[in-house]
């Protein structure tokens, strides 16, 4: 067994070299004789979410096909399984731990002061200091969502226009006011409707609102809510409207239905970081951040199938306009409202 954790309980703790013998030691960077080995914990969405977890694991999994390392994924049931998640998952020797959402902050950091020879990942959250053992891994959600908003802006025969949280925090921010911000730039007379349903994981709720969203003559409707959304996209089949999918293609839940999709390329950020850690390129306390100009984020191919050229061309010149800086796009309400 290898042992990383520092105990503070007033008596040190000293390890001879014969105590190490053949305990298969790794540099900071993961190198070893042995195979590369990696977990991930998944919030409660878990990773058949059809979103954001699942693109994580899709990109660990791919990451295992390429570089024949060793995989795990644990599921958490509530957040307060987050800490012993991890935990579980140092004990097993993983070279790398990935923490998979924001809500897994303060875990994270506490892991990391207690291993501090274990390699951390976060995805979607930072830190005023990041710990030299932690890469948190960020996305420009904004931009994404700015493209979606710009295509719902064109898209609209009612200019009212509905955009579903999961919960209220700044990642969501960052995909409500870049959206606005779209609608708003491709149609002035379009208004966005927002309601943030408190939680990730209640797809019933995410129905529900969008059934009452669509039946106020909102005829698009993004959720950024992880499977809570996955509700508002039933809705949308079942009231013959438009939804917008989050973080993968989710046109295939709704061919007919799903207007585009705001990618927010999880499964490429995993994907890097292992990439680096098998190469023993990873260095902790530096962020990885992935936006339009990365190829981080996005809308996919499958948008031509309902949105038709002109408004592709469209959209393409306003992608541009970001990746070369000449527009700087809002993801938070401070930055949105000073556009107005």
């Amino acid at each position: 067994m290898k042992f990383k954790k520092i105990f503070s309980l007033g008596t040190a703790v000293m390890l001879s070299a014969s105590m190490l013998v053949g305990c298969g030691s790794k540099s900071s960077n993961g190198s070893s004789d042995d195979v590369i080995k990696v977990g991930m914990v998944a919030d409660t969405g878990g990773i058949n979410d059809e979103s954001f977890n699942q693109s994580a694991w899709e990109g660990l999994q791919q990451a295992q096909k390429d570089f024949n390392i060793e995989i795990k994924v644990i599921e958490s049931k509530q957040a307060s399984e987050y800490i012993s998640n991890i935990e579980s998952l140092v004990d097993e020797d993983m070279d790398l731990v990935i923490g998979v959402g924001n809500t897994m902050k303060d875990d994270i950091e506490t892991q990391a002061k207690n291993y501090p020879e274990q390699q951390f990942a976060i995805i979607d959250e930072t830190y005023d200091k990041i710990p030299e053992n932690v890469t948190p891994i960020l996305f420009k959600e904004n931009e994404a969502t700015f493209l979606a908003g710009v295509i719902a802006g064109k898209t609209t025969n009612t200019n009212k226009i509905g955009f579903i949280g999961g919960m209220e925090n700044s990642v969501i921010s960052r995909f409500e006011y870049g959206f606005k911000y779209g609608v708003k730039t491709a149609n002035k007379d379009a208004n966005v409707n927002v309601q943030y349903a408190g939680t990730f994981s209640d797809a019933a709720k995410g129905k529900s609102i969008a059934n009452q969203m669509y039946g106020n003559d909102i005829d698009i409707i993004l959720s950024a809510a992880g499977g809570t959304g996955l509700g508002a996209i039933e809705s949308a089949k079942e009231n013959n409207k438009y939804a917008i999918g989050v973080d993968k293609d989710q046109s295939n839940l709704a061919p007919k239905n799903v207007l585009t999709s705001a990618l927010k390329k999880v499964n490429i950020g995993v994907y890097d970081t292992v990439k680096e850690l098998v190469n023993g390129k990873l260095k902790g306390g530096q962020e990885k951040i992935y936006g339009l100009k990365e190829d981080g984020v996005g809308i996919p191919e499958s948008t031509k199938k309902l949105v038709p050229a002109d408004v592709l061309d469209f959209v393409n010149e306003m992608k541009e306009k970001v990746k070369n800086g000449e527009i700087s796009v809002p993801s938070t309400k401070e930055e949105y409202e000073s556009t107005l």
